[in-house]
């Protein structure tokens, strides 16, 4: 009963994370559309005077709320995270009671579902955890086609030739060049989990977006496929 619970807690979670996701794409959208003031450029123009090409307290309140998403997004994951390391234990309590039984899949799907929120390090998609990647998310929707040596990306992982299936809060849609700067740029010096499609396996992978000796936060280019 306690697993049954916890279960749906976690699914629950999940929902509601997933429209925070949602709502944050939209607002990064709207910020760094064509003319837009991006996340972080200035709201007044050269002589100091504000933009009269914006909407200077609907930019201000779009930000402040992007803010405010961005650390719910982080206490909702880390909940989840929890949640998943009781019903991973319980799981494997059953297995091991049980090794010839393995009919929890709701628990491994839900545990595979946020696998690129909470691994740290490279997982091959030949283990379970990358198999049950959920099918909405597994369309790569652009591809690395340079990448600097010594650069952030090379150094956590990133290869030249793989296709990006998640990136952190963007997946496939519209304006997702923009969102992809703003992403890196919004969790600067923050790691963020991707999904990525390397030789036809699905791998999850964390990159942190700093400060280098080249250009940009990550020294590599998308090209959106």
């Amino acid at each position: 009963m306690v697993a049954t619970n916890l279960k749906s807690e976690t699914m629950s979670l999940m929902d509601k994370r997933k429209a925070m996701e949602t709502e944050m794409n939209a607002i990064i959208a709207r910020l760094c559309q064509p003319g837009g003031p991006g996340l972080s450029g200035d709201l007044v123009d050269s002589e100091g005077f504000p933009r009269s090409d914006i909407d200077i307290p609907a930019v201000r309140a779009d930000r402040h709320r992007l803010a405010d998403l961005h650390n719910d997004h982080k206490d909702i994951t880390d909940k989840i995270n929890e949640n998943l390391q009781v019903l991973h234990s319980v799981r494997l309590a059953h297995s091991v009671s049980s090794p010839a039984k393995d009919s929890d899949n709701q628990t491994s799907n839900i545990g595979h579902a946020v696998a690129s929120a909470s691994l740290p390090n490279i997982v091959p998609s030949d283990t379970p955890s990358a198999m049950d990647v959920d099918s909405t998310i597994s369309v790569p929707f652009a591809l690395v086609d340079e990448i600097a040596d010594a650069s952030p990306a090379a150094e956590d992982g990133l290869q030249l030739g793989d296709r990006i299936v998640k990136f952190g809060n963007v997946e496939s849609g519209d304006n997702l060049l923009p969102r992809l700067a703003s992403e890196a740029q919004l969790n600067e010096g923050r790691a963020i989990p991707l999904i990525i499609m390397r030789q036809g396996t699905l791998i999850n992978l964390i990159v942190t977006p700093r400060q280098w000796n080249g250009r940009g936060l990550l020294g590599c280019h998308f090209r959106i496929l």
